[in-house]
């Protein structure tokens, strides 16, 4: 989770889009988790922590749904259309979720996690291509999701680090594109409401990045695990994905993060050490990065008990 420090002034991007208000979760049920299941059961239920998963080539083929999606319009004016090129990075081994295959390709509800956001981009006319950043042994999940899509798609391995991994789907991006935008496909409840003003505010700003205000107290610690100071909580934001840059600010950004052998933990921070500015999208709480089988739960409810996702 990356907590952003910052004093904002918010401005109205060139187009406003109404957000969609989450529902209520519902509270928890009583569920009985196998200890092994097969994706081709849209029913089965994720396993407690600590079981294993033995999924074959026919299961995850079996896991993608037939989805027929409509198009969403939006504001050519601000963004053109067929002009943004989609990072979506599924190169991630997931440890902590303890099954034995990555998190994101497990199946939420009735398909893996990383198709739900794969879809959503899709959906949105200012896509022209999504560069999968995975590994090849996964690819087939994309591939035959790839009749029911209508842009562009392309492969790239991952890297080491999550900056070599954005830096290799870089690589691939088509020259003519005048926006990158990168997400991590462990973040399946992304709306298209949330990907078409942080789109518009990266064209307005030159980069831009979903997040939300932080809700908790934030502490500062000094080594020794004894309080510094508490900080203001109206200047603290977590970070999210999509994070929007325009490509010749994230090819500089990448230059210079090169040189000086920098390490960073997300693609804005590659445009902040060229002290550029970037603009922070205000998204929603439920778009969560799952990690682990509470995060699976809570997602399941998401999905069950809001119209959000894909709006």
């Amino acid at each position: 989770m990356a907590i952003l420090q910052c004093n904002l002034t918010r401005t109205s991007s060139a187009s406003s889009y109404s957000r969609s208000s989450c529902s209520p979760l519902l509270p928890p049920v009583n569920r009985q988790f196998p200890a092994k299941f097969s994706l081709l059961h849209s029913s089965s239920k994720f396993p407690s922590l600590g079981d294993k998963i033995n999924l074959t080539k026919r299961d995850k083929i079996a896991a993608t749904r037939t989805n027929c999606f409509a198009k969403i319009e939006a504001n050519t004016e601000v963004v053109k259309e067929k002009s943004v090129s989609v990072i979506l990075l599924a190169g991630g081994k997931g440890k902590r979720m303890g099954a034995s295959m990555p998190k994101q390709y497990l199946p939420l509800l009735d398909q893996p996690i990383a198709l739900y956001s794969f879809f959503t981009f899709s959906r949105i006319a200012y896509v022209k291509e999504i560069v999968v950043v995975c590994d090849p042994s996964y690819k087939d999940i994309f591939e035959d999701a790839s009749g029911k899509i209508e842009v562009g798609l392309k492969f790239t391995l991952p890297g080491k680090e999550r900056q070599d991994s954005v830096y290799s789907g870089l690589q691939a991006v088509d020259l003519n594109s005048e926006l990158v935008c990168i997400h991590d496909s462990a973040r399946p409840l992304v709306s298209s409401t949330e990907v078409i003003k942080v789109l518009e505010d990266g064209s307005i700003n030159g980069a831009a990045v979903l997040g939300v205000p932080v809700k908790a107290t934030i502490k500062e610690a000094n080594s020794e695990s004894f309080v510094v100071k508490t900080l203001d909580r109206k200047t603290l934001w977590e970070m999210q994905t999509p994070q929007v840059i325009k490509p010749e600010l994230l090819r500089k950004g990448f230059e210079l993060v090169n040189r000086e052998g920098l390490e960073v933990t997300d693609d804005v921070s590659i445009v902040e050490h060229l002290k550029h500015p970037v603009y922070i999208t205000e998204g929603l709480y439920t778009n969560i990065k799952v990690t682990t089988p509470d995060d699976m739960l809570l997602a399941e409810r998401i999905l069950g008990t809001s119209s959000l996702v894909g709006k």
